[in-house]
């Protein structure tokens, strides 16, 4: 390895000395190093002297000097040849990668151990309400996502139709993801500036070219990085690890490079974009933290995907030379539902895999963690107790310790040393860029699982009533407003069991002898009072880490009778069916969202899981009610529903209303929504149309049938369609009784300018001839964008066709998609026929169940047979 990194080295020297003086770079070593240099270079050739300044400097050494030279002189048309070396030594540097945090001996090239992970297209902002475990829940139920792949090196790459400059790139991703593994794009200068370390600045004033030689002093010859010839990266790491205050809105703005001022000033001008406007910015950050940063201050927002199932069983064979072994674990963590939805994330296969290793690698192997309060605990015997800094650290949000607060919890900073060298998996030491030390723990759930450990020795070691311990955790958890404390409530309540309690019995002075039973009975009560819905599935959790899982084979059974209708489901009964759909994969197919009967209360607690299930609530008794949680959904930054179908419910005014909160929402995904056969006035259809203007809103297709009084939702429609923030591409009005008079009331939206509508479906609403002549005139308009055209189910008759065969052979007619079926057709032939052998886009031709007879059709075949004719499908 250090024999390649030394060649990279000497010919990255070479390379210099090839487009530089000579004589120059002689003088600078005999100037600046005259005790290193002893014989005479000047008979050197080239590559004698960048032989002999490696061996006397080492690889970074010399590498150093060669950059300082660049800089110094100026050469810039040289730095792109350095860089592109120097990356590659940096490169091969990191191609090896200790396994977690562990020792030098469990070093292991990255292609051996890890696999690779998926950037896609994400949403920015939006405040996080969940735990980040519900989070990696709710993905494992979303296989049908379309995602687009974002490659490291085309971060800075408009998309498709994108024309705007991307700037700041805003990369999400929970705890353990990797985040910081990239590769390196066409870049002249790249600065790492993780938030960790510019906390330690936050007293301190800079101008932005004081602190880079803080942190990279061997950069001090540069005196500006805003030439356009350069290319400059920063890149903010940890986000979520910021304790500057970020004060976007009322910090001063400042354009100058060299004016000192705040390191929170100083970033929040340069995320702006009003210092070095030409640099490029990537922000990484947990989904906790992302609002920190307003939406218009970021181009594009990436997002880090854990492991799919695939990439989880790749991870383990990597991971294990043996392959029995490897088999071992993959099916473990398959029988586990628990285990295998938080192998998403990388850190946890690690952590598995450590414990997984030592237990199924032995004969009797019958005490295998099958919890994760049961993993986590396994994986803490291998390390040592350390003090109390967990909980106080998790109490306050804290990711990461400095020194100040290692002592206000009292401990002392060379023993936080002393642990982070012996308990390698679970706690670091690190030195920052400024090489200040900073303390962190390799993943956040493991931070966590001490938490309850810590907790749970001083109850019992204390004679503390467990169960008011337990009652309190519990309602600490359920007053949190992101999910802070759901996984720590797990592991609290996992560790009262008899069997972990066996674990720890060198750390416990006596056992807990408390049954587990009155937790349970607590924590039932609180899931039939609960009026969160994400909170009462962690409830269900907690249930399972205290092998109660009673209420849950209920539903189980419920699931697999015949009388699901019959049976009324109330809501505790609900929350725990949405557990089950969420935490099993055997059960999707076999529920029948028609089939359950229960409250409105009982559907709002079903809600959040059924979306990421099913595409379809139609008929589910949804009121104006069930709209506050639906649209609490669309508004997740989690939810992927592109389509919705809610119709035959009794959604009202106030409900649309409640809707349109989420369609507006930026996170809304929603393309496609039924609201037919709901109880929308007037007034509803006015604000929902409002809403479709919003730049948020994504809607493209939208299909009603109303009740009643069809007039005046139709204007509404055709309001919004001729509007210039109009994106609807396709419109159902399909069933209604809009009769002629209604088709008229269209006519100006569809010839509008701003009518965007490439597909209208129009059956079953009682047309006759009189229609025809105003569609004719919508399909010759220079505006029109119509592709497919339903007209199926009418009275049209022979003379509407011969009126609608005018408009298919205009030249601006685009029609694709014609259906006529069912329209009382048996002497337009020869029109249609003349249509077909038109110069016309028509490709599909429906005509079933009409009686044009063996006549007709002879008329027809005389259209299909003509050379120009480009009709792919006849019905």
């Amino acid at each position: 390895f250090q024999v390649l990194q030394d060649l990279d080295t000497l010919c990255l020297l070479e390379q210099t000395l090839n487009n530089i003086d000579k004589e120059q770079f002689i003088r600078y070593l005999c100037k600046n190093y005259p005790e290193c240099i002893e014989p005479p270079l000047e008979n050197y050739d080239v590559h004698d002297i960048s032989k002999y300044v490696l061996e006397k400097f080492g690889s970074e050494g010399a590498l150093k000097i060669t950059l300082k030279i660049i800089l110094e002189k100026g050469i810039l048309k040289t730095f792109r040849i350095v860089l592109n070396l120097h990356y590659k030594i940096i490169l091969n540097l990191n191609l090896n990668a200790y396994v977690g945090n562990s020792h030098k001996k469990f070093l292991s090239f990255l292609n051996e151990i890890f696999t690779k992970l998926l950037i896609t297209e994400g949403e920015s902002g939006g405040v996080n309400r969940e735990h980040e475990v519900r989070q990696i829940e709710e993905l494992t139920k979303s296989k049908d996502i379309q995602e687009n792949e974002i490659k490291c090196n085309a971060l800075f790459n408009p998309v498709p139709g994108q024309r705007k400059r991307i700037r700041t790139v805003l990369t999400k991703g929970i705890a353990g993801i990797g985040k910081t593994v990239s590769e390196n794009q066409d870049i002249h200068f790249m600065f790492p500036l993780p938030f960790r370390d510019l906390n330690l600045k936050r007293h301190n004033r800079f101008s932005l070219i004081q602190l880079l030689h803080q942190y990279f002093p061997e950069l001090k010859e540069l005196k500006n990085i805003s030439s356009e010839e350069t290319k400059t990266l920063f890149i903010f790491d940890g986000l979520d690890e910021c304790r500057l205050p970020l004060d976007f809105k009322n910090n001063e703005m400042c354009c100058d490079l060299t004016q000192e001022m705040s390191v929170d000033v100083l970033l929040t001008n340069l995320i702006m974009g009003n210092i070095l406007p030409s640099a490029l910015l990537w922000i990484t950050s947990r989904p906790a933290a992302a609002s920190q940063i307003p939406p218009e201050c970021i181009d594009q927002v990436t997002e880090v995907r854990g492991f799919n199932d695939s990439e989880k069983e790749e991870y383990f064979r990597k991971r294990f030379n043996k392959p029995g072994l490897a088999d071992k674990i993959v099916v473990h963590i398959k029988s586990s539902r628990s285990l295998h939805i938080m192998c998403h994330i990388p850190v946890f296969c690690w952590i598995s895999s450590t414990v997984l290793e030592e237990r199924l690698d032995k004969s009797d192997c019958a005490d295998v963690p099958k919890t994760l309060t049961q993993m986590y605990t396994h994986f803490l015997l291998i390390q040592t107790h350390s003090k109390n800094k967990k909980y106080h650290g998790l109490e306050k949000g804290n990711l990461i310790f400095y020194e100040k607060d290692l002592t206000e919890c009292g401990i002392d900073v060379s023993t936080a040393s002393e642990y982070s060298a012996i308990c390698t998996e679970i706690f670091k030491e690190e030195f920052g860029i400024y090489r200040e030390r900073v303390f962190c723990f390799v993943h956040l759930s493991i931070q966590e699982h001490l938490a309850a450990v810590y907790v749970h020795l001083e109850c019992v070691n204390n004679n503390k009533n467990i169960l008011n311990v337990h009652k309190s955790a519990v309602d600490r958890a359920l007053q949190s407003e992101n999910g802070q404390f759901d996984l720590f409530l797990r592991f609290l309540l996992g560790l009262s069991l008899q069997s972990n309690q066996a674990l720890l019995s060198r750390l416990l002075s006596k056992h807990c002898e408390e049954s587990s039973e009155e937790t349970v009975t607590y924590i039932k009560e609180k899931i039939r009072n609960e009026s969160s819905a994400e909170r009462s599935i962690n409830l269900f959790h907690c249930l399972n880490e205290l092998n109660y899982n009673s209420l849950v084979e209920e539903i189980r059974n419920f699931l697999s009778s015949d009388r699901q209708s019959e049976t009324e489901l109330k809501p505790d009964q609900c929350s725990a069916l949405a557990y089950v759909l969420l935490t099993s994969e055997d059960v999707m197919e076999e529920f029948d969202l028609k089939m359950c009967n229960t409250s409105t209360e009982g559907y709002r607690r079903l809600l959040p899981v059924l979306f990421l299930i099913f595409r379809s609530l139609a008929g589910a008794n949804l009121t104006d009610e069930s709209c506050e949680s639906l649209a609490s959904v669309l508004q997740s930054s989690n939810s992927h529903l592109t389509e919705l179908d809610l119709s035959f419910n009794s959604l009202g005014d106030l409900g649309v209303k409640l809707l349109c909160t989420g369609l507006s929402d930026p996170h809304c995904k929603l393309e496609k929504l039924n609201l037919s056969y709901n109880d929308l006035e007037y007034i509803g259809m006015k604000l929902l149309c409002d809403c479709l203007r919003s730049p948020h809103c994504k809607l493209q297709i939208l299909r009603f049938v109303f009740k009643f009084k069809l007039k005046f939702r139709l204007r509404c429609v055709l309001n919004y369609v001729s509007s210039a923030n109009s994106n609807l591409k396709e419109l159902d009005l399909g069933c209604n009784n809009m009769r002629d008079s209604g088709v008229k009331l269209l006519s100006a939206g569809l010839i509008s300018l701003n009518c965007k509508l490439q597909k209208l479906g129009l059956d079953r609403c009682d047309l006759t001839h009189e229609s025809c002549e105003v569609l004719t005139t919508a399909l010759q308009s220079p505006n029109s964008c119509m592709k497919e055209l339903d007209l199926s189910y009418n009275k049209l008759g022979d003379d509407g066709v011969k009126l609608l065969c005018n408009g298919l052979t205009h030249p601006n007619c685009k029609l694709v998609k014609l259906d006529l079926s069912y329209n009382n057709l048996d002497r337009c032939c020869s029109n249609l026929a003349s249509v077909l052998s038109f110069q016309s886009y028509l490709r599909e031709l429906e005509l079933r169940d009409n009686g044009l007879q063996d006549s007709g059709v002879k008329l027809l075949c005389i259209g299909l047979l003509d050379p120009q004719c480009k009709l792919q499908r006849l019905g």
